[in-house]
């Protein structure tokens, strides 16, 4: 999966219900608690559930690219301004000892007064209960050490695994591809990639992809059963472009500028066939369907079938469940 991207809380429980069988939404929850799993600021800057084990290996291996992608971009604002090392634990130092809600954090850096504190790589996570389930705004703060302790792998050991994660995810896959998802410069994963025993292809544009060395290769004609996907799955966004899940026609449909949250989505067959989104009265639980476009008999079955069972595991204490496809 190489972690799941949850800007809105749900989508992690909903993205591994998706992939999982029987997954159920406390088990996520007790794994952030736990400290099994961990959600914080890592691949393109986005906000990410990651196992504890891959927490590291990740943060060290975007945290530097992300860092020097800030100073380019403020460096008028930031002309003359010292050693970053020292701001950083500067501001560990101020950080120390404590959970931190998202305004007071703020207000730490507001009373710096310089913008270049707010590029600093300090890795936070946010802490449960808040990013959960149950409650969905994640504004607890905590520095990651102090969490669950210090792991250090190194940039160049958190590329390898940065690049294994990707790989083991969206397989096989451009070198520019998994630069992209990761948020770091390709020159910086290209000597990852040499360093790794990888299997090479060419694919039919002629460009070089990599995959595990035993990776799955299902055939093309392989079955692709219905699948509801939660918004911002990294399945879809412009890194995974060659795969067509998401077809070109769709694209504007999802990702624009009137609704920079994304959508929840549905496949069939394999390629993005349309929206969901769940409504809760009082008692009943509905999840409605909107395809782009008619769709077989068939699939809509099977589209049926599994919106039954999705709308049951995201609404447990609802007294009735239906399900509605939109004309």
């Amino acid at each position: 999966m190489g972690g799941l991207q949850t800007q809105y809380a749900p989508s992690a429980y909903v993205g591994l219900w998706t992939r999982l069988e029987r997954f159920e939404l406390a088990l996520l929850t007790r794994a952030l608690e736990r400290k099994r799993a961990i959600q914080g600021t890592l691949m393109r800057s986005t906000i990410h559930v990651v196992s504890a084990r891959d927490y590291w290996p990740f943060a060290d291996g975007v945290g530097p690219s992300q860092e020097a992608h800030w100073t380019r971009v403020h460096r008028k604002e930031i002309a003359g301004v010292p050693d970053f090392g020292r701001i950083r634990e500067r501001l560990r130092a101020e950080l120390a000892g404590r959970t931190w809600y998202r305004k007071e954090l703020d207000e730490v850096l507001r009373s710096h007064g310089s913008t270049f504190w707010q590029g600093a790589w300090v890795e936070l996570v946010r802490v449960p209960p808040s990013g959960t389930w149950e409650r969905r705004r994640a504004d607890l703060f905590r520095l990651a050490e102090e969490w669950i302790g210090r792991a250090p792998a190194g940039e160049e050991k958190g590329l390898e695994h940065l690049l294994l994660r990707y790989l083991g995810g969206f397989g096989p896959a451009t070198l520019n591809d998994a630069a992209s998802w990761a948020g770091v410069p390709v020159t910086k994963l290209k000597p990852a990639a040499e360093r790794l025993a990888l299997r090479r292809f060419r694919g039919e544009d002629g460009k070089v992809l990599l995959d595990f060395p035993r990776g799955p290769l299902p055939g093309g004609d392989a079955p692709a059963p219905v699948r509801f996907l939660p918004t911002w799955d990294a399945t879809l966004l412009v890194h995974a472009r060659r795969t067509l899940i998401l077809p070109e026609r769709f694209r504007p449909l999802i990702f624009n500028t009137k609704s920079p949250q994304s959508f929840a989505t549905f496949l069939v067959d394999g390629a993005v066939a349309g929206v969901w989104r769940w409504e809760r009265g009082e008692r009943k639980a509905t999840l409605v369907l909107e395809p782009f476009e008619p769709l077989p008999r068939a699939a809509l079955r099977e589209l049926r079938d599994e919106a039954a069972r999705l709308v049951r595991f995201a609404e447990p204490d609802a007294a009735s469940y239906a399900v509605r496809v939109q004309p």
